[in-house]
């Protein structure tokens, strides 16, 4: 299973931190992801990284203001979000596969319920 964690109402420019944890299955050497879903639009890439080399992927929108990390002791991915922007209101999701990543939904086989992030203006 994976949980999304850290979520809240923040303003505009404040920082948060999302934590993704991973527990019932050997998530160890899979690759995770952040979707997020405002209110009315479709699910988005946030950010992606690889389990073995860390290699990262980040959307246009992430990129300079998000950091996505892993803590293989913990099991856990995190995202840092700084400089948040009233557009970055929505429900974050994480994702997981044993054997792809990218930007899209489809390449991600588990996931978690959301957290939901609101920035206010």
């Amino acid at each position: 299973q994976l949980q999304a964690s850290g979520g809240g109402l923040v303003q505009a420019g404040d920082s948060l931190r999302l934590s993704c944890a991973a527990s019932g299955r050997t998530f160890t050497t899979y690759a995770r992801a952040w979707f997020r879903q405002a209110p009315g639009k479709e699910r988005e890439f946030v950010a992606a990284i690889t389990w073995i080399r860390g290699g990262t992927l980040y959307a246009d929108s992430a990129k300079g203001r998000f950091t996505v990390s892993r803590d293989n002791a913990k099991n856990t991915v995190n995202l840092q979000m700084n400089s948040l922007k009233p557009e970055d209101t929505a429900v974050y999701y994480c994702a997981s596969d044993p054997t792809r990543w990218g930007t899209r939904e489809a390449l991600y086989a588990y996931w978690g319920q959301g957290t939901l992030v609101t920035v206010s203006s």
